[in-house]
């Protein structure tokens, strides 16, 4: 009786191993599948790559990667990888602001300039450490763009009109069924030489240039890197490549730091279908009607 009682122990035991030893594996292949963020190498500590591409037309994505890393104590600094033409005023400022945020935090910022990075794109680069360029970045573009469509002409010639009832005269601007009124264009150009005064600010006090020398360049101009460069808007010229490495050598990490980053989003079933059949994505989504305030290279 002893003896398979024994036995009967022994196999709880076997068997209370093979589940522990089960769920562990499960628990570290789904660490390594999903967040691609454990390994032995990265027990040193981790450099963080966070994507700004395309348009800026949100922030949401980007500030919750920012907000993330900036938690995790293994991110000693972070990669803002930067291939966009600026887009939303609002987004480019509150990305800019959480930037500036993960560096209070002890966190080293290397802004990596890819094919282009400018205006918004330019003001969120401002905010790391260090900006390096490509030679042959398109980046500069310091300006503000306040635009919307106006369909006055096309609405007469198909017989449509829009009936607008407002508490106030300026009320309706950027109604786009008709032209902006001299009133309402002083007011806009008001909003306009503010934002782009904030601009100018940024570029100043992070570059450690002189407002009115900055405001000579920020004329809507774009400039190569060696240009950016040459008029201190960058810091350094190189690669993706040479941008890990500066991360990893400010941060004790070796000149080939672990990489972390997070995995892009599927796309959706439209997206999908316009690949499919060659259509622009962008073509895909709602178009904006209203007015924009953007920092944007192009429209």
């Amino acid at each position: 009786m002893s003896k398979n009682r024994d036995k009967m122990i022994i196999g709880i035991i076997i068997i209370a191993a093979v589940v522990v030893f089960v769920i562990f594996s499960a628990v570290f292949y789904g660490m390594m599948r999903d967040s691609n963020s454990f390994t032995l190498q990265s027990l040193g500590g981790k450099v963080a790559v966070v994507d700004i591409s395309g348009v800026i037309d949100g922030s949401e994505s980007v500030v919750r990667q920012l907000k993330g890393y900036m938690d995790d104590k293994s991110v000693k600094a972070l990669i803002l990888r930067i291939d966009s033409p600026g887009g939303g005023v609002a987004p480019s400022q509150e990305i800019y602001d959480q930037v500036l945020k993960a560096k209070e935090n002890d966190k080293f910022v290397i802004a990596s300039m890819s094919s282009v990075a400018a205006s918004g794109g330019y003001y969120i680069a401002c905010a790391a450490d260090t900006i390096i360029a490509n030679p042959g970045t398109i980046t500069g573009s310091i300006g503000v763009i306040f635009s919307f469509p106006v369909f006055g002409k096309l609405m007469d010639k198909v017989g449509v009109e829009l009936e607008v009832i407002k508490s106030g005269e300026l009320k309706d601007v950027g109604n786009f069924s008709r032209p902006v009124t001299p009133k309402e264009r002083k007011m806009l150009q008001a909003v306009v030489d503010d934002t782009y005064d904030q601009f100018i600010s940024v570029v100043a006090a992070s570059r450690g240039l002189d407002k009115e020398y900055v405001r000579k360049l920020a004329d809507g101009s774009v400039y190569s890197g060696r240009q950016a460069l040459e008029k201190g808007l960058v810091d350094i010229l190189g690669t993706y490549e040479d941008a890990v490495s500066i991360a990893g050598a400010r941060t004790d990490l070796g000149d080939d730091p672990y990489i972390v980053k997070e995995r892009p989003r599927r796309r959706t079933l439209l997206e999908t279908a316009g690949s499919i059949f060659g259509i622009d994505s962008d073509l895909l989504k709602e178009k904006r009607l209203w007015p924009s305030l953007e920092y944007r290279y192009i429209q």
